[in-house]
């Protein structure tokens, strides 16, 4: 076994210690649900969301997944649709799932957040930011827990950094979604605590093709900035018509501006945008090189299309691993899978993260601002936006 892969079977070892009872186990397989959007258009980051769980699970059943019984996906595909979504979350109470790992628009998962909650159903967010996602329930009794950033921590640290640039005139450009209104908020939110108010504020729907009157209105406001909140080509369509206007102001956001829908169908204008992320797929360190390596060859691909939502879909399974296999009594009921992912007694050497304590019962996000670096567009791909983030970024950050 060669040095890069070593710290990630070293997390493994904590699964195959447990396989000296595996023989007296049943072997009919552990079933976990995963709901996101497959098909249409945020399958860019749905269908990686898909692949990096499928390879926790792969590389778990490898090592014997839980006491010699397999784990195995049941997967439904919401189509980032709030009402397929709901649909689909109903569907899974027939399927007898210990938790379910799943959505990426905040929308959808707010349509289907009593399903699991009433059900008991542990259900883990790897990729929707929406603070209201964990936030709809009271902490100790919620069921929701969450491994990607919550826009409540991105906004803020976006803020703080164009801040630090000496941006202070801000342009907000929001669309009209659950996700848009709770970015917006938590922007405003982080504005204030600067002092600042908006120069502009933008609303708009889904679908958009043309923002120039709203890109006119924010140049005459005088914004030396654009923070824009949503998922899709809108981003692009900001872009493009912030440089058919000849306006050279930068454009930041939150984690979607790393996704293909904004660089590729903004080409030349996403040059030199920044953005909030929790992992960027470059070898920093061993786990990483380890990820990367590994998911390029079960997927024949040097490219992931949204790089965040495969690892934090990656280090959810393994989180939920981890919680099940320190239950000793057998009950794999919603109650105490909630309780063991709230008590996590080992560490999980993650990729995104160091997972030390992820989840507590008055704490359901495992992702913590400290976490966050700032990406930046460039060439057409995402990197660090400050050198020093690159060498800081050997160490896997742990949670505050």
């Amino acid at each position: 076994m060669n040095k890069q892969w070593h710290k990630k079977w070293m997390g493994l070892m904590v699964l195959s210690g447990a396989l000296g009872s595996a023989l007296a186990q049943p072997a009919n397989p552990l079933r976990i649900g995963l709901i996101g959007p497959l098909t249409g258009p945020s399958a860019d980051f749905g269908v990686p969301m898909m692949n990096g769980a499928k390879l926790a699970l792969d590389e778990i059943n490898a090592a014997g997944g839980y006491l010699g019984r397999p784990l195995e996906l049941v997967i439904k595909d919401d189509a980032g649709t709030p009402d397929v979504g709901l649909q689909r979350s109903r569907e899974f109470l027939k399927d007898q799932l210990i938790a379910t790992i799943g959505f990426c628009n905040t929308g959808v998962a707010l349509k289907s957040l009593e399903v699991f909650q009433s059900a008991k159903i542990p259900l883990i967010v790897p990729c929707a930011t929406g603070t209201p996602i964990t936030t709809t329930y009271p902490a100790p009794d919620s069921y929701v827990f969450r491994t990607s950033a919550r826009d409540a921590i991105q906004a803020p640290f976006v803020v703080d950094d164009i801040v630090a640039r000496g941006w202070t005139r801000v342009a907000v450009f929001a669309d009209n979604t659950g996700y848009g209104e709770a970015g917006l908020q938590d922007v405003l939110k982080a504005l204030a605590a600067k002092n600042l108010k908006p120069v502009h504020v933008a609303r708009f729907e889904l679908g958009v093709k043309d923002l120039q009157t709203e890109l006119k209105a924010a140049q005459a406001a005088g914004a030396d900035v654009i923070f824009s909140y949503t998922v899709g080509q809108e981003n692009a369509v900001i872009a493009r018509g912030r440089q058919a206007l000849g306006w050279k102001v930068p454009q930041v956001g939150a984690w979607p501006l790393s996704f293909p829908f904004f660089i590729d169908g903004a080409r030349e204008a996403a040059e030199g945008a920044l953005m909030a992320q929790t992992f960027i797929a470059e070898p920093s360190n061993e786990r990483r090189s380890a990820f990367l390596s590994a998911y390029a060859r079960k997927y024949k691909t040097t490219k992931i299309t949204v790089p965040m939502a495969a690892v934090q879909a990656y280090d959810s399974v393994y989180l939920l691993t981890y919680a099940i296999l320190a239950i000793r009594n057998g009950d794999l009921s919603g109650p105490s899978v909630k309780a063991a992912l709230e008590t996590m007694p080992r560490i999980y050497y993650g990729v995104a993260a160091t997972h030390e304590h992820p989840f507590s019962k008055d704490d359901k996000d495992a992702i913590s601002i400290n976490m966050l670096v700032m990406g930046m567009v460039k060439n057409g791909a995402v990197t660090f936006a400050y050198p020093q983030d690159r060498t800081r970024n050997l160490i896997v950050k742990r949670k505050r």
